[in-house]
């Protein structure tokens, strides 16, 4: 099983510090989820797309001190979605032809803004995982996850098999997995959510 990195207020201390290995934990938990995020933004440009990880890193490094663990229940990757969001409007604002990608970015973002009100005061909706609209924030925070979630959601949702097909593969019985996909789920619905507010919350820093 895998072991996350908990970015609390003691992993701030430390690379606000300069902690060699604090701000490599940032860096490669960061990595996949922000290139997720931000490669459909930019659409599907690759190049543009690393370039938005990398200045996204960055900033994050520089600004840590603006970070809050309290607010993000200890998981970074919320605040630096927005920042990623930042430097995604910078990268297009200096490319040509990308004012209809902005446009149609922005209104997804509103579009997202109003699944997210629903899923505070309602439980997560299966087809949340498989929705187009939906696809690449559900990317950023799969990427979040254990493996162990990710794997067991991905064969519900996804590959949609039945609890007793997930159970027969992995040797366990029935009961077992079921009680995986509820504490799998809630993650998701946490982690989901936390990137969801932080679109209401993250202001754009030119």
């Amino acid at each position: 099983m895998e072991k996350q990195p908990t970015f609390d207020a003691a992993w701030k201390l430390r690379a606000c510090a300069g902690d060699k290995q604090a701000v490599g934990e940032l860096v490669d938990a960061s990595l996949e989820p922000l290139f997720r995020f931000s490669f459909y933004r930019v659409g599907r440009n690759r190049h543009l797309c690393e370039e938005v990880v990398q200045d996204t890193i960055l900033r994050a490094i520089a600004e840590l001190p603006n970070y809050d663990p309290e607010r993000s229940a200890n998981n970074v990757f919320p605040w630096m979605a927005g920042l990623a969001r930042n430097e995604i409007r910078r990268a297009l604002s200096r490319e040509l032809a990308t004012t209809s990608l902005e446009t149609l970015w922005a209104k997804m973002d509103e579009d997202l803004r109003t699944i997210f009100r629903g899923l505070e005061s309602s439980p997560l909706a299966a087809d949340i995982l498989v929705r187009e609209e939906t696809r690449e924030m559900v990317n950023a925070t799969m990427s979040q996850l254990p493996q162990h979630y990710r794997e067991a959601l991905e064969a519900k949702y996804v590959s949609r098999r039945s609890v007793r097909e997930i159970a027969a593969a992995r040797s366990a019985s029935e009961k077992s997995i079921e009680s995986l996909l509820t504490r799998a789920r809630q993650a998701f619905r946490e982690t989901f959510l936390a990137l969801a507010r932080n679109l209401n919350t993250e202001p754009f820093n030119p």
